[in-house]
């Protein structure tokens, strides 16, 4: 095996050692030592390929970044198939994906907010640019970043253990989320006219008896 590979190797064993402290232990156990210890490497091993506890967090939160980016990049080519909003429903789809798979990144991403809050800009910078693109494709970009934000929340709630629906229902809340047509009419629905109620129209429609007259106001009859 040549140097490059072992390097790779020791680095993704690091790495795998790292997340599952975080998980299992809590972001607040992750050291050096505890990734040489879980890893098998030793810590100088450890150190050739992190010089610190950030650089690693660091590397995690890339890692996580870019498993879930190229997640989201094979739905959106299918999304734009079949949605108006392809990025829009890409980004409900990683976000749901997060949830359930078991390398979800936010035991990372908490890691570094615990550690170094400023390592948050960088998911925080792709999210303003998948923002704008959710915005830019939308016919009603509200409603668009309501679903987006919806979405999140659930993922939150679920990280924080707060979220108090079952898994089906859940699911089921995602689905609806990535169904255009359950949004459709809150979409185009402001730029209607409202409508009369059907038993308006119905009295509109009515044809008045021949020499009917019309009904006066109360005050009117009065005085009369």
């Amino acid at each position: 095996m040549d140097n490059p590979s072992r390097s790779e190797r020791s680095r993704n064993a690091a790495l795998d050692a790292a997340i599952t402290i975080v998980t299992r232990d809590g972001p607040g156990r992750l050291t050096l030592d505890a990734i040489a210890r879980e890893s098998g490497l030793s810590k100088g091993g450890v150190m050739h390929q992190f010089r610190t506890k950030e650089a690693v967090l660091r590397a995690l939160l890339e890692q996580q970044m870019t498993h879930f980016e190229e997640f989201s990049t094979r739905y959106l080519e299918k999304a734009r198939e079949t949605s108006d909003q392809p990025e829009l429903a890409a980004q409900i789809a990683t976000l749901k994906e997060a949830i359930s798979t078991p390398r979800a990144g936010a035991f990372a991403l908490l890691a570094a907010m615990n550690a170094n809050p400023e390592l948050m800009a960088m998911p925080r910078d792709v999210d303003i640019k998948k923002v704008a693109l959710m915005k830019a494709e939308a016919c009603d970009p509200d409603l668009a970043l309501l679903r987006w934000a919806a979405a999140r929340g659930l993922l939150l709630s679920s990280l924080f253990g707060m979220l108090s629906l079952t898994e089906a229902e859940r699911d089921r809340l995602f689905e609806r989320l990535l169904d255009d047509s359950k949004w459709t009419a809150l979409e185009h629905g402001a730029a209607e006219p409202a409508k009369p109620s059907r038993t308006t129209a119905a009295r509109a429609a009515s044809p008045r008896p021949a020499g009917a007259r019309s009904a006066k106001p109360a005050s009117a009859r009065k005085r009369g």
